[in-house]
């Protein structure tokens, strides 16, 4: 009996080698390589740049979105208030700059003359006084006291006549550059933040960074969203790839821009167009979730397989069968419809 059941037990380990190995010739026959592997999507967080209280939400889970559609928006009152103080702020500061840069007005030059016209017929009054008082002096009519005090008189009308001249001289020569290059500085510091508070205006309105379904409604109208918190999540849908792996014996057979086939147990019978997008450098073990055919612990190289999916059929993570045509050495004819140009075929 003993030796029966180990006839049995020899038996069925080599119908299990035999059928791996007949599994593995089959993906081989007829110039065609079958793997396995899952459907995976891009996913986008939606945030807001700044923090504030949300207004309106366009739309819910499950609805399609475009590139550029505005899908959530702030209350953005304050921020406008902001947007007007810092305008009326640089409407000052031109007028500052521009009164800079035409220097002294004909008025306040004029000015400034009679000012040192008028110190120097004071000086004269008191040159002439004082000249009086020394020749009184001399007589003995008038003391000495009031002979000094007419020519402290005659110095203070010279120091005021100096400082007129420096005045009318500043005012012929207008302001300093440095004065102007200052005030030219703060009008271009409050012109940037001008910018930065009507940016802020136009960031209060969240929009798709590029076409998807939204998958999460995170939060609702009225709520406080914080800076960078997330608000919608986003399945982006261009590109759309199949995750796989392709085992080292049948590495050699496969390059990017082979043409497959994608099929999913969700549609029988229906098949999507594909092509080779990547192919991993590195090798690694094999994921626990792929269902392949080869052991576990096989090395393996990750690869991508670019989909049309025109009706959006395909949902993350679900499994797939992927085809790929080994015969075909086109490596550029997949279709460009099915994704955008400017995305890389590298990982």
């Amino acid at each position: 009996m003993k030796q029966f059941f180990r006839a049995v037990l020899l038996f069925g380990l080599l119908f299990i080698a035999f059928g791996c190995s007949d599994q593995s010739s089959k993906n081989n026959k007829n110039g065609t390589l079958t793997v396995y592997g899952n459907v995976d999507i891009r996913e986008v967080q939606l945030a807001f740049q700044d923090s504030g209280r949300i207004l309106s939400l366009a739309v819910d889970e499950g609805d399609q979105v475009t590139q550029g559609q505005v899908v959530a928006e702030l209350d953005s009152t304050r921020l406008q208030m902001d947007v007007d103080r810092i305008q009326a702020e640089v409407a000052a500061q031109i007028q500052i700059v521009k009164r800079l840069h035409e220097g002294s007005r004909p008025q306040e030059i004029e000015r400034a003359r009679a000012a040192v016209a008028s110190a120097q017929a004071n000086l004269r009054d008191a040159q002439l006084t004082l000249s009086r008082k020394k020749s009184l002096r001399v007589t003995n009519r008038i003391s000495q006291q009031e002979v000094d005090s007419a020519a402290a008189r005659v110095d203070t009308w010279l120091a005021s006549l100096k400082a007129a001249k420096e005045e009318l001289a500043l005012a012929v020569e207008g302001p300093r550059q440095e004065d102007i290059a200052a005030a030219e500085a703060s009008l271009t510091a409050l012109q940037a933040a001008h910018e930065l508070a009507k940016q802020r205006v136009i960031d209060a309105r969240l929009q798709a960074p590029a076409n998807g379904f939204v998958r999460n409604r995170i939060l609702e109208p009225g709520a406080m969203a914080a800076a960078g918190a997330p608000v919608l999540t986003l399945a982006l849908t261009n590109p759309l790839w199949a995750r796989t792996y392709i085992s080292e014996p049948d590495l050699g057979k496969v390059r990017e821009g082979m043409q497959a086939r994608v099929q999913t147990d969700s549609y029988p019978g229906k098949s999507y167009e594909g092509w080779v997008g990547f192919i991993s450098p590195t090798a690694e073990f094999t994921p626990k979730t792929v269902e392949t055919t080869e052991l576990r612990t096989k090395l393996v190289y990750r690869a991508r397989i670019f989909v049309c999916d025109p009706e959006h059929e395909l949902r993350l993570g679900m499994p797939v069968t992927v085809t790929i045509d080994t015969d075909n050495n086109n490596s550029s004819g997949h279709p460009a419809e099915c994704v955008d140009p400017a995305v890389s075929m590298a990982d």
